[in-house]
């Protein structure tokens, strides 16, 4: 099994008006997000949480295309950034990153202490002593890339010895994150005075930097494009909110969006990577097919205070995802890896000293992970979700899923 090594548009995690002149507040409407939650965005993030988990245990390439889930993710939380900067754009920014930070921080001492446990020295790199411990500073604000040991331990150890490379992984969504939270104020802005050129410009930046016709080395250039390939989706989120999609008569829209997506398959087939067809080896292919993926989700976009019909059920899993999102998405690699030296005890079991009991346990093991690791989120959620309601000045709760434990009434606030 393999996880993608962390870098431009790999999933890992966990993830950020139309009108032609200066509006300085938007108009609500019909169809568009007002107060309160919106359970269509908040199903469409649990599904992106869930295929990404998925994905990372798997590795089914087919799966970035089924559903781009950071795609989906960085236009959520663009909608909400659009929302947020109703309110003065100092405040609302350094609300976000505080929202970010404390997780994070968690997050980082766990990893951090097991590395250094472990026998690495960030001063032996590359990069010289100082810089390479600089750079650990991007684990406390994570402004570019955090550095990590590609190998330690040894293969043999509790975990294998690439797992600071697998922890590592999801950082890249939080860079990513932090820098278009920052730009917000001012691609909004633009956008509420050239709305298309504002949409269509990350496009152009992925044709330029994520084809090879030029090339930034380092990680300058993995942060440029990871921007400029989910900046789209990030500013769609912005046309969501502002009610641009709605106002495009549908069949525009979608067959538009078809175009858009026929061609990073095309794209794609002509640039496959080692791992065939997985869309975040090819940045011009992920953008343009989670571009287009994301209009027609938006386009039919409904305005749900509740889940309706048989969605309903999944109601509390939806809302507990939705107030645990950055605590699922930072840990869901490790657990992912925690889940191999607890099932290999299994091995010892009086039961299983037999061939055909091995055999089953070889046959089944990405199975048994699958189904274990929703028990380790399930304790890690609440174990430390409640960090992020201190990061976003809350009462902390254990498991915020929506339920009115006195009552039974449901909330879903975040």
């Amino acid at each position: 099994m393999t996880y993608p090594a962390p870098g431009p548009a790999h999933d890992p995690a966990p993830v950020p008006g139309p009108a032609h002149g200066p509006v300085p507040v938007p108009t609500p409407v019909p169809g568009r997000a007002g107060h309160g939650r919106d359970r269509y965005l908040d199903l469409l993030r649990s599904i992106a949480l869930v295929r990404v988990v998925v994905y990372h245990l798997f590795g089914w390439a087919w799966l970035t295309v089924l559903f781009p889930s950071m795609g989906v993710m960085f236009a959520l939380a663009g909608s909400l950034m659009a929302r947020s900067l109703n309110r003065p754009a100092g405040g609302v920014v350094k609300g976000r990153i505080r929202r970010l930070l404390p997780p994070l921080w968690a997050f980082a001492a766990v990893v951090l202490t097991l590395m250094f446990a472990g026998g690495w020295d960030p001063g032996k790199s590359t990069d010289g002593m100082v810089w390479g411990w600089l750079k650990v500073l991007n684990y406390l604000f994570p402004f570019g890339a955090p550095p990590f040991p590609w190998l330690i331990g040894s293969k043999s150890g509790l975990l294998e010895d690439t797992w600071a490379v697998q922890a590592a992984g999801p950082l890249w969504y939080l860079r990513a994150y932090l820098w278009f939270v920052i730009a917000s104020p001012l691609l909004l802005w633009a956008f509420r005075r050239a709305p298309w050129p504002t949409l269509l410009a990350p496009l152009g930046l992925t044709a330029v930097v994520g084809t090879g016709l030029v090339t930034i080395p380092g990680e300058t250039g993995n942060a440029v494009t990871d921007f400029a390939v989910y900046g789209g989706c990030w500013v769609l989120g912005f046309a969501h909110h502002e009610g641009l999609i709605k106002e495009i008569p549908r069949y525009v829209t979608v067959s538009c969006a078809s175009l858009v997506m026929a061609f990073g398959l095309w794209w794609a087939s002509g640039h496959l990577g080692p791992d065939g067809w997985d869309l975040n080896d090819i940045p011009l292919a992920q953008a343009t097919w989670s571009f287009g993926f994301v209009v027609i989700l938006l386009q039919y976009a409904p305005s749900w205070r509740e889940l309706p019909g048989r969605l309903a059920r999944w109601d509390r899993l939806v809302t507990l995802s939705n107030n645990r999102a950055v605590t699922i998405y930072l840990w869901h690699n490790l657990l992912i890896m925690a889940t191999v030296p607890l099932i290999d005890l299994a091995y010892d079991l009086p039961f299983t000293q037999n061939d055909s009991a091995v055999g089953f346990l070889d046959a089944s093991y990405t199975v048994l992970m699958f189904c274990l690791v929703w028990p380790l989120i399930g304790l890690t959620v609440a174990a430390l979700g409640w960090i992020e309601d201190l990061a976003a000045r809350r009462r902390p709760r254990l498991w915020p899923d929506g339920a009115d434990r006195g009552g039974g009434r449901r909330h879903h606030r975040r």
